[in-house]
């Protein structure tokens, strides 16, 4: 009995002392340099991004101004600040900012900008982006991460923070959080319309009057070469910026891929985000070596503190948190399946999935309430409740036309007794011949918001552009 039990030990040894291996790994120590050039970066840009806001005027264009805001759905209660309240919110992010970028009381800075973002993010899904997302995630993240470890004013202050290593999750998480938007973006893009250049080709002739190349963008062999272009850039860059032998290669390819959209679109502080986290995926010791270049010094690199003093001992709490947080991240974006119909034409499943610039809807929507009592119709403008803006982004998406009803008909009722609301969207997506996108039959005021599938969007009709 107790050999057949030792010989079961000893065959379980090898893949147990293997597992651990691999779970070790997480927790080896790395140089904090590319943490800590992270952190810089990511608080300047988050400055930068709130200085915007406020030169730009859209604190109160965006949030002060509407009467009503798309609220997500469970999040009803996040409501704007009253009065001057949305300024000092901003001002506030951006103190914050420059706290996280000086390490300055680094964790509670992080988490309150964190909390802060994502308020002004959960205010209004007219205003939803996806690097916008990607900025609550990454807050999040380096809440938990001890960036603030080098190079900062608390490890200034507070020796016993101070060290030049990190645990390799640290960064390999953020690593991750960064490959996974890549990724699923690629993915997104093996579809149909974009492959036959749709809605790019539109979104390149509008931009040809950028200086120099900008005549070369009407033409089908540019616009075949950035649609195939940025599904690979999307794939492989990544495993590009992973190997050091292509990282030089992938870097570049970054920078220029990146470069070209902050020119040609409309799409804020996202590119020079993307090209600051790509360098998270160098060496993580690259601004030490920067550094050293620059001042020319042949001084040897400082000595690391014995491997006892660097380990992290693998934590399986630490273990489970990360895996359970990366499994949320790898499902969310793919929920879009559990719908029916086409995701860029009913929009269900479509926010939190990385799908960028892959859809354009053109055509009109009108609202007609109805009096019960009486059978008397009337149109309903939404000028007289939503902003410009607010009404180019809800027209095409369903859930926000449904919300819009609800709002409308909850004050109609107040003025004149129940209504009925139903909505004529004659709408195109991509190109393809105009369809209604929710049944007129329909009275909306009743339809419940939920998240399982609804029913009153009529599916697509046309499967492709071609």
């Amino acid at each position: 009995m107790i050999d057949r039990r030792r010989t079961r030990l000893l065959r379980s040894l090898p893949s147990a002392l293997a597992e651990r291996t691999r779970t070790s790994r997480w927790f080896e120590p790395v140089d904090a340099a590319s943490l800590v050039a992270f952190r810089i970066a990511f608080g300047l840009l988050m400055f930068v991004e709130v200085i915007r806001y406020f030169y730009h005027g859209w604190i109160g264009r965006n949030f002060i101004v509407p009467t009503f805001h798309f609220t997500y759905f469970g999040f009803d209660w996040v409501r704007p600040w009253a009065g001057p309240g949305m300024h000092v919110h901003f001002a506030a992010l951006g103190i914050l900012a420059l706290f996280v970028a000086a390490g300055i009381w680094y964790r509670a800075s992080a988490a309150l900008f964190f909390v802060g973002f994502t308020h002004v993010f959960l205010l209004d899904q007219a205003r939803y982006l996806n690097h916008f997302y990607l900025i609550c995630l990454l807050s999040f993240l380096l809440v938990f991460v001890p960036a603030h470890r080098s190079f900062s004013v608390d490890a200034w202050r507070r020796s016993e923070i101070r060290s030049d290593v990190v645990p390799a999750w640290t960064v390999n998480l953020l690593r991750a959080q960064i490959g996974i938007p890549y990724f699923y973006a690629g993915v997104a893009k093996l579809n149909v319309d974009w492959l036959a250049g749709n809605p790019l080709r539109g979104w390149l002739a509008a931009a040809s009057d950028f200086p120099v190349l900008g005549s070369l963008l009407v033409y089908e062999p540019i616009v075949t070469v950035f649609a195939f272009g940025a599904v690979l850039f999307d794939l492989f860059i990544v495993p590009l910026l992973l190997s050091h032998r292509t990282r030089p290669v992938g870097f570049s390819l970054a920078v220029i891929f990146h470069a070209i959209n902050w020119h040609l679109f409309e799409i804020g502080i996202f590119p020079p985000l993307m090209i600051a986290a790509t360098c998270l995926f160098f060496h993580p010791e690259w601004p030490r070596r920067l550094w050293r270049r620059v001042r020319r010094s042949t001084a040897p690199a400082t000595e690391q503190p014995s491997a006892r003093v660097q380990w992290w001992s693998p934590s399986r709490l630490t273990t489970a948190l990360v895996a359970v947080y990366l499994i949320v991240q790898i499902t969310v974006p793919l929920r879009h399946f559990l719908y029916p119909g086409d995701v860029n034409w009913t929009e269900e499943g479509h926010r939190f999935s990385w799908r960028m610039m892959l859809r354009e809807k053109t055509g009109e929507v009108e609202f007609i309430a109805r009096q019960p009592a009486t059978g008397v119709s009337f149109p309903v403008d939404p000028r007289a409740y939503l902003t410009r803006s607010q009404i180019d982004v809800m027209k095409s998406r369903p859930d926000m036309i449904l919300q819009f009803c609800h709002w409308a008909a909850e004050d109609l009722t107040r003025k004149m007794g129940p209504v009925e609301i139903r909505v004529r969207a004659w709408l195109s997506l991509n190109g393809r011949p105009e369809q209604w996108l929710i049944d007129p039959d329909v009275n909306l005021a009743e339809q419940p918001r939920s998240l399982w599938p609804a029913p009153w969007i009529v599916p697509l009709a046309a499967p492709s552009t071609d």
